[in-house]
């Protein structure tokens, strides 16, 4: 799970360099405005955002993945 800021830091990002590129590169790049967008309001409904868990895999410094499958053999100890 990460620190709340963290994902709102990237969003925040992502929407101002898909504004940008829309507006100087190519008016496509709204596209990528709106899918994240949306993607905010789907996580807000369903607890689950795509971002938190590639950050968590990729070992993003305050992300950790938590894995809420049981291990396939438990260590005997």
């Amino acid at each position: 799970m990460c620190d709340e800021r963290i994902i709102r830091r990237f969003a925040g990002i992502f929407i101002l360099l898909s504004l940008a590129l829309g507006w100087w590169v190519h008016p496509a790049w709204f596209l990528f405005t709106a899918f994240v967008g949306v993607n905010l309001f789907q996580s807000s409904l369903t607890a689950f955002c795509p971002l938190e868990r590639m950050l968590g895999r990729l070992g993003f410094p305050g992300c950790n993945v938590r894995d809420r499958r049981p291990p396939l053999h438990p260590r005997a100890g």
